[in-house]
């Protein structure tokens, strides 16, 4: 074991274990994926700490627990199709991979885009496709999905995102303003929606039609 396997496992026992999310396949898919290799160089020593950290372009790269538990909140099986808004440098979408049959995610800044379909190509998750464009507008082309991960904070939940879910899949996403919003899982029953708050949390704004207009924010 090398020390970022080392460092990867205290971050699963430390940061997700004890704070309570306990899915197996949750676990395998963090100790598996190489967290350092998803920020820039000089940030490798902190890859592993409790918190998020800048990946450049001003978007940042989420905090390890925060990642695990919106992941957990999609209730994903193993045979899913899902969809991720904000690719950044592309670790939650390596997670997914991890969970779920087929990712597709949608990063709003192509040098990112094409930094982490790189890397991830790099780490053979090829049931991971990257696309350029407004995610706040979904990816229509390949729904409906299981889940939709919101890995940026928008105004209210898009209703492009709730129409391209299929009947009982959820969307989880951070809901608010500047400073701290509220995490929501959405759950798609026919024609209906139901929501609930998680917890609190901090997340830079979605772009987009459906996002934030960069004066308001």
């Amino acid at each position: 074991m090398d020390e970022y396997e080392r460092q990867r496992s205290r971050m699963v026992n430390k940061q997700i274990l004890r704070r309570g999310l306990k899915d197996p396949r949750l676990l395998a898919a963090f100790e598996s994926i190489p967290r350092h290799l998803f920020v820039p160089e000089r940030y490798h020593d902190a890859a592993h700490d409790d918190g998020p950290l800048p990946i450049g372009h001003s978007q940042t790269i989420s905090q390890p627990y925060i990642v695990a538990l919106m992941t957990a909140l999609l209730g994903l099986g193993g045979d899913e199709r899902v969809l991720e808004i904000g690719t950044g440098s592309g670790y939650q979408a390596a997670i997914l991979a991890m969970m779920a049959a087929e990712v597709h995610t949608v990063e709003y800044v192509p040098e990112l885009a094409a930094q982490a379909e790189a890397l991830l190509m790099e780490l053979g998750l090829d049931n991971v496709h990257v696309h350029v464009g407004d995610g706040s507008l979904g990816w229509p082309e390949n729904a409906p999905y299981a889940g939709i991960l919101v890995a940026a904070a928008a105004p209210e939940a898009p209703k492009p995102l709730l129409k391209q879910l299929e009947d009982g899949g959820r969307l989880v996403l951070p809901v608010g303003g500047r400073g701290t919003q509220n995490l929501e899982v959405w759950e798609r029953k026919g024609d209906d929606f139901h929501s609930k708050i998680e917890t609190a949390v901090a997340f830079v704004p979605l772009r987009g039609e459906q996002g934030w207009d960069r004066e308001v924010w």
